[in-house]
């Protein structure tokens, strides 16, 4: 009697809409499906949702600076986000927006119902102002001194350091992360979520097995401290939902994001027959509910969000699931040594499957920070997936193919190593089961291990060779073959692709957890094609060169940064690393459109007797012939990037907000194409 199956959702946290996704980024969201994908592999019915977190002052702001409206932003950023989640092979069953109407409705809902339940404050508030921008700043948006410990460049809302949790006007020597101006003082009346009403069930909550025991022995520490008030209203200009019935208020972001889960969820019941919202989000409910998240968001999401649903009459999570940051080759991620790796730039490189399996390979369900150490993690997918795993079909499939016409042999020789594969599957699925995946790729390396001896031992190669032995050569290179299909069966939640592939190469359906108990025997396999080719030191260096040239955030251009930019002085150069580069006066002798480009022109330069070919991303603030004949300043003597265009051969410089408030630097009359600049 087959059970039923489990009804679980599931959601990672929403990756912001004002920027691209990077390898720290992917920690969560590859974790997040392969758990899934092994839920999906065992028959329960699981459902993986998420969203772009879409509202809120940083996406006002860089939609200003690119010259557009905050819509078309998103709009933007979605497409990429969803590009890059495809290509790492994360199967979301639906990914929405927070800017929809599905989000407005619940966060109106959720809004008024613990408002009329009394838990929403209305009052008068004193609030930090930015006097050279003419705005009421965020906390996001104001950095100081952390008062708990004392942690500088820390934002106005939380400490990334020690993790406390406090307002904007407690944090020390305070300056707008906008315009570097010191915050005034500004009144505002602002709505508050009365986080205090649900002490008493907020901590039954948090030690009820709904989180890690380090988080819940972390929260201990605030509840000590006392449950603040939370302010959930910002004040124009903003881009979110107007709270109802108060123009020129605006739902905070943090109150919308989390909201997110429940739009993107609704969205795909509206297009899905059978498929009822309230079968998981109604207080009754007997649905699973569980987000992956970072540690980085734990006061939101275990205190805040679930006292939110509780007093809107909604279910609360049956678990939150927190994870460490990444770490690259030990240190901080850092554009400059090149270690700031876009997903797309890591994309251009490198197979996805390989960082897939290197996080598994390093995650447990503990909240301690992995690192991915470049060295390692070309040796260890060259050993285990490449080394063994895949060595193992190689080694089989041609004598199969080339002997036996493709068929594998009738019986299986060795039942009890079969079922030595088979008995562990269980200790795997329960790794699995328990986000522990570090442990369960341990466990099916060391089944790895143990087909290659099997096969060292039998040695087909040299079985082959005798006449009378063509029965063992079936036998042993057919048992190859299946337990290669129970390796790529256990680890099919973590390489999709690879499973895909072996599953054509074997002539199966997708394998299910179930299915793998039955060997394959009397059973036609396609001709072994490649699955996996070894890392090569030169792709990691070009990966790490590529995200070096990242720090330039338009090909071609140098921008000095403006107010608005919002962009953190890091990575400090050495003045003998500063007088290397060097700045020449050169004149713009052609510009011209750059076809299937968006953002370039292409300039000609005159160098003062040399002729300089430019990309620059400088089209939103000229045409072509408001160039020609101008003045400006390169750097001569930046490396040549190469550029689906063609050769670009240095960067001039241009100041601004961007879009077109950029502006090209031009020298006073009487500067010479070739003057260096001092």
């Amino acid at each position: 009697m087959s059970k039923t199956p489990r009804k679980i959702l599931v959601t990672s946290a929403l990756p912001y809409a004002n920027g691209p996704i990077h390898i720290g980024h992917l920690v969560e969201y590859i974790q997040t499906d392969i758990w899934v994908r092994f839920q999906k592999m065992r028959g329960e019915h699981c459902i993986y949702v998420c969203a772009d977190d879409a509202h809120g002052t940083p996406i006002m702001l860089k939609a200003r600076q690119e010259g557009i409206e905050p819509e078309a932003l998103i709009e933007c950023i979605s497409v990429e986000h969803k590009a890059d989640f495809a290509e790492f092979n994360v199967a979301f069953d639906n990914y929405h927006s927070t800017h929809s109407e599905e989000n407005r409705h619940y966060a109106s809902t959720i809004y008024e119902r613990n408002r009329d339940a009394g838990h929403i404050a209305r009052r008068t508030i004193t609030q930090a102002y930015d006097p050279v921008e003419n705005m009421f700043l965020p906390d996001r948006f104001i950095k100081g001194v952390c008062p708990k410990c004392g942690a500088e460049d820390q934002y106005g809302d939380n400490c990334e350091v020690c993790g406390a949790s406090y307002s904007p006007n407690e944090l020390k020597k305070p300056v707008s992360a906008i315009s570097g101006a010191t915050p005034v003082d500004k009144e505002s009346e602002h709505y508050f979520f009365r986080l205090d009403d649900f002490e008493e069930m907020l901590k039954k909550w948090t030690k009820g097995g709904h989180l890690q025991n380090e988080v819940s022995n972390k929260l201990d520490e605030w509840f000590a401290a006392g449950l603040r008030e939370w302010d959930i209203s910002r004040d124009a200009p903003y881009f979110g939902f107007e709270i109802p019935g108060h123009p020129g208020k605006y739902f905070y972001v943090w109150l919308d994001a989390p909201i997110g889960y429940m739009a993107s969820f609704q969205n795909l019941c509206d297009r899905t027959e059978g498929l009822n919202f309230d079968d998981f989000w109604a207080k009754e409910s007997d649905a699973e509910l569980y987000h992956f998240i970072g540690k980085d968001i734990i006061y939101f999401h275990a205190l805040f969000w679930p006292a939110m649903l509780d007093g809107a009459g909604f279910r609360t999570p049956t678990a939150v699931f927190s994870h460490g940051f990444l770490t690259v080759d030990g240190q901080k991620m850092s554009k400059s040594r090149g270690t700031f790796i876009k997903a797309r730039t890591y994309l251009d490189h490198l197979n996805p499957e390989y960082l897939r399996y290197y996080f598994a390979a390093k995650l447990g369900s503990t909240i301690e920070d992995i690192d991915l150490n470049l060295e390692d993690f070309s040796a260890r997918v060259n050993s285990d997936l490449v080394g063994k795993v895949v060595n193992i079909a190689s080694r089989c499939a041609g004598f199969i193919k080339k002997r036996f016409s493709g068929r594998l042999s009738d019986n299986l020789s060795e039942h009890s190593l079969f079922d030595e594969f088979i008995t562990a599957g269980d200790s795997i699925a329960e790794h699995y089961e328990k986000r522990e995946f570090s442990h369960a790729v341990r466990e099916i390396m060391a089944l790895a291990d143990r087909a290659n001896q099997y096969i060292d031992e039998k040695k087909p190669w040299i079985i082959a060779k005798e006449e009378d032995k063509q029965q063992e050569l079936h036998d042993v290179c057919s048992m190859g073959i299946n337990l290669f299909r129970l390796l790529i069966g256990y680890l099919r939640p973590i390489l999709p692709a690879t499973a895909e592939k072996s599953e054509a190469f074997l002539q199966v359906d997708p394998l299910t957890w179930e299915c793998l108990g039955a060997p394959l025997t009397a059973h036609e396999i396609a001709k072994f094609k490649p699955l996996m080719t070894r890392v090569e030191a030169k792709q990691i260096d070009a990966m790490v060169d590529g995200s070096k040239q990242d720090l330039t955030q338009t090909p071609g251009v140098a921008e000095v940064k403006g107010p608005l930019a919002n962009d953190p002085i890091s990575d400090t150069v050495e003045f003998p690393d500063f007088a290397k580069v060097d700045l020449r006066i050169v004149k713009i002798v052609k510009a011209a459109h750059v076809e299937g480009a968006d953002k370039l022109l292409q300039l000609t330069l005159d160098l003062g007797g040399e002729t300089r070919n430019v990309f620059a991303g400088i089209k939103s603030a000229y045409a072509p012939e408001d160039l020609e004949g101008k003045m400006t300043v390169m750097v001569a003597n930046l490396a040549t990037m190469k550029m689906r265009f063609g050769l670009s051969e240095g960067m001039v410089l241009a100041a601004g907000l961007g879009g077109k408030e950029l502006f090209i630097l031009s020298p006073d009359s009487g500067a010479e194409p070739g003057m260096r600049v001092k």
